[in-house]
């Protein structure tokens, strides 16, 4: 499993005992997590949001840019940001994860962004619904696909390439689907997508395409890199692999107390320590969260705060309340949702290290 599979377009897995090397690190460098202190709030601000571009931030000028809507449509449209911000506006609060969340847990690790945990984030995007536009571009009867296209060029695992990545007809026509040119209520910054991108509620940051340059209408499955070769879960190398799509459930616990520099164990004095936290799930509604405050031998039920109609696709917070007595404690979290889908205990390991939602362990320690 430590062979190098660059030439299939797949992360190399490290070799048993191998640790994160400089490339990984270039990458963490350039790409960032959200502290998990920022689960306080329910927005989370534009700079802590977390943050993953493939290859360059591309310089786009908006007063020269325009999105041009092809292919199997009959009437195909050009339009500049003036024009699409003149389109009736919603704004929509989404919770956004990189697919590769939890990568670096995976044993062996694939070798690749090295998320821990942090690839998440809850913004309020701004922009125009996607459907309108297609069904005015008149879509081709034998339509199958759509397919977004970036400004971000680059090569990744020998083939050049711009990011683009397709979604079924269906999904693209989903009335929450939106073309976003404001994050929280700014025009959206460079490292976001600037000046528009893509936002798919539910679903992994894969498909929420950024610095959207270009739409294409297929009347044929895409078969482009990023959907075909990247973002699969599979088990081995002769394994095609299910397409990764949206975000599993997930329940993560903002840090209690205060942090040793290096480690990031937490302490806390005994008595009535307040856990609180954050549950999402892109597949179905949240229905609960569990707390274990003794390693997982047992769970107790968390406050979940009542779904919100008007944010479906937001986080949730939730909490509860510990006695904490004095020793080293591993505190644990996790989500179910109302399709049957719940946290587990072990990771689901496969070969490029996607969705990987393990329940989250928090060491800490009470002191007397």
């Amino acid at each position: 499993m430590s062979a190098d599979t660059a030439g299939l377009g797949l992360a190399r897995v490290a070799a048993p005992g191998e640790g994160i090397g400089l490339d990984e690190l270039a990458l963490a460098t350039r790409n960032h997590g959200m502290p998990l202190e920022a689960l306080r709030y329910d927005v989370t601000p534009p700079g802590l949001h977390y943050v993953l571009t493939h290859y360059d931030i591309p310089a786009v000028d908006p007063s020269g840019w325009a999105l041009e809507i092809g292919g199997a449509v009959t009437t195909p449209l050009r339009l500049d940001l003036d024009a699409l911000m003149a389109r009736p506006a919603v704004t929509s609060r989404v919770l956004l994860e990189c697919a590769g969340n939890g990568r670096a847990r995976f044993e062996p690790r694939p070798v690749s962004q090295p998320w821990l945990l942090e690839a998440v984030g809850s913004a309020e995007w701004t922009g125009t619904p996607l459907a309108p536009l297609l069904e005015e571009a008149g879509l081709s009867d034998g339509a199958v696909d759509v397919v977004f296209t970036g400004a971000d060029h680059g090569i990744e695992r020998g083939v050049e390439q711009d990011y683009a990545r397709g979604l079924a007809l269906a999904d693209a026509l989903r009335p929450e689907t939106l073309l976003a040119w404001g994050m929280n209520g700014v025009p959206l910054p460079p490292q976001h997508g600037a000046p528009l991108r893509l936002v798919v509620p539910g679903w992994y940051g894969m498909a929420q395409v950024k610095w959207l340059r270009r739409i294409e209408v297929l009347d044929r499955p895409f078969d482009g890199f990023q959907n075909a070769t990247a973002y699969r879960m599979m088990a081995d190398l002769d394994d095609d692999g299910e397409p990764v799509t949206r975000i599993r459930p997930r329940a993560l616990l903002a840090p209690p107390g205060w942090p040793d520099f290096m480690t990031r164990e937490r302490f806390v004095r005994r008595g009535t320590v307040p856990l609180t936290g954050r549950a999402w799930s892109g597949r179905a509604p949240v229905t609960r969260v569990e707390v274990s405050t003794d390693g997982g031998s047992s769970w107790s039920g968390a406050g979940l705060a009542p779904a919100d109609p008007a944010h479906p696709y937001a986080w949730r917070a939730w909490t509860y309340t510990w006695t904490a007595t004095p020793g080293r404690w591993e505190l644990l979290a996790r989500a179910s949702d109302a399709d049957g889908g719940t946290q587990p205990a072990e990771p689901e390991w496969n070969l490029q290290g996607m969705a990987n939602n393990v329940v989250q362990r928090v060491p800490v320690t009470v002191l007397d």
